[in-house]
């Protein structure tokens, strides 16, 4: 009886510890494709800050929408740092996920204010800013995808018995979508 019980701990102990590894390597992917993310919302929140401020030196007398646009590039920039310190903090995601839709709808109307100013249409640094923020956000879409995907096959994982077990065990908390920004202009 007393090999039997062991035989059984042993077994469990062995499950506790596959289980375990099992969950980490998905937390691990979620947090390798956030920081694919994150390379591509750098580089467009950088452009983004080149668009604000051509504006502004154009169009400098509308300091609503360009103090707007301002403002909501500097949340989501600090939801994104926030976000890549903890890529598996679900808070810190939808978190930035919330920004970046803020970002995208005041980057919507500073495209719309850029047009009603003819020296800033003119501007041979538009067309590329706005290439260039259109290309990140293509680069983001797919990776974004991804992203849920893993998320969704950690959280699978996670709330599946006897996995749940080891995850409510070790404080494993559910991955959060990231939410697509709608398109700006």
């Amino acid at each position: 009886m007393a090999i039997l019980l062991t035989l059984v701990i042993i077994g469990a102990l062995v499950w506790g510890v596959i289980a375990y590894n099992r969950l980490v390597q998905l937390r691990s992917r979620i947090a390798g494709v956030f920081g694919q993310i994150d390379a591509q919302i750098r580089r467009r929140h950088d452009l983004i800050a080149n668009l604000i401020d051509l504006t502004r030196k154009h169009a400098g007398r509308d300091a609503d929408a360009l103090d707007a646009a301002a403002r909501a590039h500097d949340a989501a920039v600090a939801a994104a740092d926030t976000a890549r310190a903890m890529p598996n903090n679900p808070v810190a995601i939808g978190d930035l996920s919330n920004a970046e839709q803020s970002l995208a709808s005041a980057l919507g109307r500073l495209l719309l204010l850029a047009e009603q100013y003819p020296q800033l249409k003119a501007d041979p640094a538009l067309p590329s800013l706005n290439a260039g923020i259109t290309s990140a956000e293509n680069r983001i879409a797919p990776l974004r995808q991804t992203y849920n995907d893993q998320a969704q096959e950690f959280n699978n994982a996670a709330m599946q018995f006897p996995a749940l077990v080891v995850a409510q065990l070790f404080g494993f908390e559910a991955a959060a979508m990231l939410q697509g920004a709608p398109p700006a202009g």
